[in-house]
């Protein structure tokens, strides 16, 4: 099981996709003690993978003493960063902790995309340096792709890219319209683009070791399994069911992207709300609505929650709408989605 601690909304740079809607610090941020207590109580909650992200994680003061305190209670600590602010001695100090892998976003090949949807130029090369850094140190490196349509040619070159650079990983993230990304809806991707990905990023997974994951992109397993191309993960969303995130001011959400609170750390064991939140509850029931209640590939993709919830208004259990497969049937463009690709039972 996987989980996502917001550490911080403080931030140095003002990328345009931000989730989080990440800059200034909050007045309310959990303390190092209260993190102290959460990591112990996300331990206890059976959690094995802990992210520690933002916001820019890299300017909390205490972070290494978070990851050591992580490490100590059995889990392993990863990072979500913007990689800019590490340096040689940052990177000796994140191992030293405990760090074990360090996620660093890259939005292009080159800088020029990527520094203007960072709204911070030099800081891809600010980030490619932070990679090389981990890498000296012996932390891994998995690089993090957010597409919209301005780099969606160019996803397969950034994972040349991470190949080049000696990353174990690249995963691609599917934007989901929430915090500034809201001002980025005319540049999402459609249904079929977005399928048309999928199978691309699928195929070049046949022609790399290091490796590649759509996130916030379900339906990428059922392509997988249409393609029968092996993939270590077993479930395309987690939401709610190996996974969620906690955001600064203590908050529980099933995941970044679903602004839905389902608890507070600072009311109530974080272990608890993971065992008895009804939200959560409801969601391990895979009783979703529409299309994905009914889809061959429902527990392996689930549809994406946050989409679901976002498109709908409110409704979290949903079908989600940028799903083209239909039982037995080729999607537009010939993407095959049924029986057709292999799919319907």
């Amino acid at each position: 099981m996987i989980i996502s601690w917001n550490t911080t909304r403080a931030c140095n740079l003002n990328c345009k996709h931000c989730y989080r809607d990440a800059g200034q610090k909050e007045a309310n941020e959990l303390s190092t003690e209260e993190g102290m207590k959460l990591l112990d109580e996300i331990a206890r909650a059976g959690f094995r993978i802990m992210v520690f992200s933002g916001g820019e994680p890299l300017l909390r003061e205490d972070i290494y003493d978070l990851v050591a305190h992580a490490k100590r209670r059995g889990l392993v600590p990863v990072f979500g960063s913007n990689g800019t602010l590490i340096d040689a001695r940052v990177a000796k100090r994140l191992k030293e902790a405990g760090a074990v892998r360090m996620g660093i976003s890259i939005h292009s090949a080159t800088p020029d995309f990527h520094d203007e949807f960072h709204r911070s130029p030099g800081s891809w090369q600010a980030a490619i340096d932070g990679v090389k850094y981990c890498l000296e140190a012996g932390l891994e490196v998995q690089l993090h792709t957010t597409v919209t349509e301005p780099n969606y040619d160019e996803v397969e070159r950034i994972t040349d890219l991470a190949v080049e650079l000696g990353a174990a990983a690249h995963h691609v993230f599917f934007l989901v319209p929430t915090g500034r990304g809201k001002d980025l809806a005319e540049d999402m991707l459609n249904a079929t683009r977005y399928e048309r990905l999928l199978h691309r990023i699928l195929e070049k997974q046949r022609q790399v070791k290091i490796e590649l994951k759509p996130t916030c992109a379900p339906q990428f397993m059922r392509i997988a399994r249409q393609k029968g191309i092996p993939m270590r993960f077993t479930r395309g969303c987690l939401a709610g069911t190996s996974y969620c995130v906690i955001i600064p001011n203590g908050d529980v959400n099933p995941c970044p992207y679903l602004y839905l609170k389902v608890g507070n750390v600072r009311e109530t064991p974080f272990d608890e709300i993971w065992r008895e939140a009804p939200v959560f509850r409801q969601l391990r029931t895979l009783h979703f609505g529409g299309r994905c209640g009914t889809c061959d590939y429902k527990e392996i993709c689930g549809g994406c929650r946050a989409r679901a919830y976002y498109y709908t208004g409110g409704d979290y259990m949903a079908e989600d709408p940028w799903c083209l497969y239909r039982a037995g049937v080729q999607a537009a463009g010939g993407l095959a989605t049924g029986a057709a690709g292999g799919g319907a039972g």
